[in-house]
């Protein structure tokens, strides 16, 4: 068994779309109308036919809830990892992306949090 999709909840799936491939670098692997929504797909620019993350639309009350409260309680909704955190980040600083965190040690990681301003808080971490 592979895990071959992973969903994140957005407000608006136009505003992920262009948060995550615009500022982030991932690549639209999928954009098809599903009723009201679309099934949109990224993957990352170096594996493009490794996992994909689903931009996932908040609609359903129990969805708009389970994403207020993780975001308050300042709870990563999910984890990218990443080569070099250090210049990651200054990368992302340098796009506007807001960070709560810092690039901080954690033992044998260095971690850091930023908002994607669809929702959610996103850690990424260097192992």
């Amino acid at each position: 068994m592979k895990i071959i999709v992973t969903s994140l909840f957005v407000q608006d799936q136009d505003k992920a779309l262009e948060f995550y491939s615009e500022k982030l670098g991932f690549v639209k692997k999928e954009d098809v109308p599903v009723g009201e929504f679309r099934w949109i797909t990224l993957v990352s620019p170096d594996d493009q036919n490794a996992t994909e993350l689903l931009l996932e639309p908040n609609n359903h009350p129990a969805a708009k809830e389970y994403q207020k409260k993780i975001f308050a309680e300042g709870i990563p909704a999910t984890m990218f990892g990443v080569a070099d955190i250090r210049k990651e980040y200054k990368r992302l600083m340098e796009k506007g992306v807001k960070f709560t965190m810092e690039p901080t040690e954690m033992g044998e990681v260095t971690i850091a949090v930023f908002d994607d301003t669809c929702g959610n808080l996103i850690q990424i971490v260097q192992k």
